[in-house]
């Protein structure tokens, strides 16, 4: 019997995520990295820009500049995808960068953050090229039950802001490896970084995650997460504090930062090897939290519980991660995968819409649509 060999097509993907004061990239060829780097941007010149988004034809040019001192043929490129920004809040999955999506990025429609340029950028490269432009599974990701909308204060509603794009693509990734669909699955995630955010993913829907940015869970390196309510009240009006202050207490001065003065996990684990006791302490806290934030989900998911998955970069530390499985291993097996690998995630999102796997999503808006497909 003759065997032919049928051979997957390739799809060349290129892909972007502005940081703050740099720019990632990466081309794949379908899975396979064939480059990735990282621009550095001079502060100067990043902070000689009025606004965030003025800033795209800078950093188009740069990585433009950058693909072709690598060798790389943009010609031969078949999407761009770049990091979703503060958008409308919108269900998970890959979009085409359309007119709509454009517009509320330009104004930055739930705020301004480097991130918004992914998919300007992307549109730009992509359109001088006649090949489609994506985004893929922005922070604002939100397919929260209705339950989990209730904060327990009339005027204030619960919102999802999260680590979408790493939880979603680490969470299809351990599908996977176990022969099963992510949307067949019931999944804790756990994204450990300068934020912690804990998702209850059922059936390829987050049902419930805590507000990693400004809102509840437990505290991060940086990142306060839940505090007190009626304490912080008081904090605010004691007129020792100006808002942006308390702010700042709370994000990026918040967590480890706030208690130890650092948000380097291995400047931490350094203090307790050396016998820092507070240290020990306070890093044992963060992980009890981040253990009963895991607990809280799956109660949230009937205690049927497929896998439980710690990501992110705190997931490197092993010491770190094993007081946490310790804790909630009783509620189902504990899968570590350490790191964020955002491009990766980036370039999968859009390889399933190629391959036809996914089908591309509309961002909503009222412009009319000028999207390439």
């Amino acid at each position: 019997m003759e065997v032919t060999n049928v051979q997957e097509k390739e799809y060349r993907i290129l892909v972007i995520n502005p940081g703050s004061t740099s720019t990632k990239i990466g081309v794949f060829d379908n899975e396979k990295d064939i480059l990735e780097k990282t621009i550095r941007h001079d502060a100067d010149k990043i902070n000689s820009f009025e606004n965030i988004i003025d800033q795209y034809e800078f950093r188009k040019e740069m990585i433009l500049e950058t693909l072709d001192e690598e060798g790389i043929n943009i010609s031969k490129l078949s999407a761009v995808c770049g990091r979703g920004g503060l958008l409308r809040p919108i269900e998970g999955g890959t979009y085409a960068v359309n007119e709509a999506m454009l517009e509320d990025l330009r104004i930055g429609f739930s705020g301004q953050h480097a991130s918004n340029l992914g998919g300007i950028i992307a549109f730009e490269i992509a359109s001088g090229l006649n090949i489609p432009s994506f985004i893929v599974d922005p922070v604002v990701v939100d397919e929260l039950e209705p339950l989990a909308r209730i904060s327990g204060f009339s005027l204030i509603e619960r919102k999802s802001i999260f680590h979408a794009l790493n939880q979603k693509a680490v969470a299809r990734r351990v599908a996977k490896q176990i022969g099963k669909r992510y949307e067949d699955l019931n999944l804790i995630v756990t994204h450990m970084g300068g934020g912690i955010t804990v998702g209850a993913h059922k059936n390829g829907k987050v049902i419930d995650v805590n507000n990693g940015l400004t809102g509840d869970g437990p505290f991060s390196p940086e990142r306060a997460g839940t505090v007190p309510a009626g304490d912080l009240i008081d904090l605010c009006f004691s007129g020792e504090y100006y808002r942006d202050e308390i702010m700042k207490k709370l994000v990026g001065q918040g967590g480890l930062v706030g208690y130890l003065g650092t948000n380097d996990a291995v400047q931490v684990e350094k203090m307790i090897a050396e016998g820092d006791e507070k240290a020990k302490y306070i890093y044992d806290a963060m992980a009890y939290q981040i253990a009963k934030e895991i607990g809280s989900a799956s109660a949230v998911l009937d205690g049927k519980v497929d896998a439980i998955i710690l990501t992110g970069g705190l997931a490197y530390g092993k010491d770190f991660v094993a007081g946490i499985s310790r804790k909630i291993n009783w509620i189902a097996d504990v899968i570590i995968h350490p790191g964020e690998n955002e491009l990766q995630a980036l370039a999968e999102g859009a390889l399933r819409v190629l391959q036809g796997e996914e089908e591309v999503k509309m961002y909503p808006g009222s412009v009319k649509d000028k999207t390439i497909v």
